[in-house]
């Protein structure tokens, strides 16, 4: 018994295109098509996010600032090195930001929440600004974003 196996092929001159998916085909008697189905689509606008929801104009700004704050030690801003665990940003514009450090005997570790609060503070339309250094969970380098982890050569 052999291992290979016949091929069989067949020679053609032309072969017809297979028939086109219509939008008519689809609309029947019972369901007629509209003239314009995307009618009120384009002029709709989006419903408005509040204030303190991620995409909000407020949070974005908050999380702006705080890209703009490096470790001193790393190279990286402090979000996308993972050290912000959470911003909620309330109607009234409080923003709370719960954060981490590196290790707790990090350098910083009495001025940077000093610092958040102070950033935060700047933007405009933040009424209040409160920061929680928080250490569970511990901070470890999973917590980094792709960027940072380019930056510092882990990817």
């Amino acid at each position: 018994m052999s291992d290979e196996q016949e091929i069989r092929h067949e020679d053609v001159d032309a072969v017809a295109p297979p028939p086109r998916a219509r939008v008519e085909d689809a609309a029947g008697e019972d369901r007629p098509r509209r003239a314009d189905y995307l009618e009120g689509f384009l002029a709709a606008t989006p419903p408005a996010q509040p204030a303190g929801e991620p995409g909000g104009v407020l949070y974005d700004a908050v999380i702006e600032a705080l890209k703009e704050i490096y470790d001193p030690e790393i190279p990286v801003n402090i979000y996308d090195l993972g050290l912000i665990y959470g911003v909620d940003v309330t109607e009234g514009g409080h923003v709370v930001v719960t954060m981490t450090l590196t290790t707790p005997h990090c350098p910083v570790a009495e001025s940077m929440p000093g610092e958040v609060e102070m950033r935060v503070m700047a933007v405009q339309g933040v009424g209040a600004a409160e920061v929680n250094l928080v250490w569970d969970p511990p901070w470890d380098p999973a917590k980094m974003s792709d960027e940072a982890k380019l930056e510092l050569g882990m990817l």
